[in-house]
């Protein structure tokens, strides 16, 4: 609950009680920085040393994993800082791990929909896509989409003053945290109406038109010639499990976002309003940064030549330790064959002793 105060200038602000925040943050960027690590380590290594065939999709999800790994390796600062509430690794890694936070985050969307829009062209317009759809091409959109996350979450990091005192009788210093609401109407809310449109509502937008226009096309009897029921199967289960992803990851921080500013600016008056965006905010955000521990599922889901290839590991590992068993019972069978023939040639020898 907040409660309404005034300040030394005599103007009413809400007195803050969302401390909850911090063992929230501390425990659950920890898990995911653990999940998250092992699982993107692990997509990482798939891509680069036992995927041999390489699509368009592919060339997004190993941007996509960079784009996790960079943001996973910042945790452990965040986590410090959470514990203990005060920042002291300097001006520069805070603005750098507010940076790559926003651009793991709006990097996250962005690939996803590429990867979306992907499977639109390749099921929607198979023939007239295929000259769109290449991997040169899907080189130079992620080249675009980097290009695009950068420019909205660097200057977003680096031109704020991210580093602030707590108040003037304590040393211990915030990171990208409890900004005034000047410098939120002057700057911020600008940069939330950017990376709202471009980095949430388009690609939003854009994930359900395509996943829509999939599942129409698939409604078409001629649609899957082959394969048959598994095949639309498949194609309806990496849809689900892509939007249930994208839509659980971000529309609630996003939507909250908004709020967010909205109170900060003033723009949404009352202490009623601030107290129930303050509650969301630390939850959402937790639910957003989650993400990266998610996208790998959506690897799997979203690739055949993902599951192929983790087949043929398997297999691969299976026939091993197959031939290996049988080598080995080879191996004893002969051991007990030549111990035997041993024992036999011995044996006269023994009874001429004896007799």
């Amino acid at each position: 609950v907040l409660h309404s105060v005034l300040d030394s200038t005599g103007v009413m602000n809400c007195e803050k009680t969302d401390g909850f925040k911090y063992p929230l943050y501390s425990a659950v960027f920890s898990v995911v920085f653990v999940v998250g690590l092992i699982m993107n380590i692990v997509a990482m290594y798939i891509f680069t040393c036992t995927l041999k065939i390489r699509n368009e999709t592919t060339t997004y999800m190993m941007n996509l994993v960079v784009s996790d790994l960079l943001f996973v390796l910042t945790l452990p600062l965040r986590v410090f800082y959470f514990l203990r509430q005060d920042w002291p690794f300097g001006g520069l890694l805070c603005k750098l791990s507010v940076s790559l936070f926003y651009t793991n985050m709006y990097g996250s969307m962005l690939f996803l929909t590429c990867i979306s829009v992907d499977r639109f062209l390749a099921i929607v317009y198979p023939f007239r896509s295929r000259e769109l759809r290449t991997k040169r091409n899907a080189k130079l959109m992620c080249v675009a989409v980097w290009v695009l996350v950068l420019s909205g979450s660097v200057p977003t990091g680096f031109l704020l003053d991210s580093t602030t005192p707590q108040s003037t009788n304590n040393t211990a210093t915030f990171c990208f945290e409890n900004f005034s609401s000047k410098q939120w109407k002057s700057h911020l809310s600008k940069v939330v109406i950017f990376i709202e449109t471009v980095g949430f509502l388009l690609p939003l937008i854009l994930n359900v038109v395509c996943s829509a226009m999939v599942l129409q096309t698939l409604r078409r009897p001629h649609t899957v010639s082959r394969g048959g029921k598994l095949n639309r199967a498949k194609i309806l289960r990496m849809i689900i499990v892509h939007l249930v992803i994208f839509c659980f990851c971000f529309i609630p921080y996003n939507v909250n976002l908004v709020f967010y500013s909205l109170v900060r600016t003033k723009t949404l008056p009352g202490c009623a309003a601030e107290s129930v965006v303050r509650t969301i905010y630390p939850i959402a955000l937790c639910i957003a940064v989650s993400n990266c521990c998610f996208d790998p599922v959506v690897y799997y889901f979203t690739s055949e030549t993902i599951q192929n290839s983790i087949r043929r590991k398997s297999q691969v590992q299976n026939t091993c330790d197959m031939n290996y068993s049988q080598g080995l019972q080879s191996e004893t069978s002969s051991t007990i064959k030549y111990l035997g023939v041993e024992k036999m040639s011995l044996l006269p020898h023994t009874w001429t002793v004896i007799i």
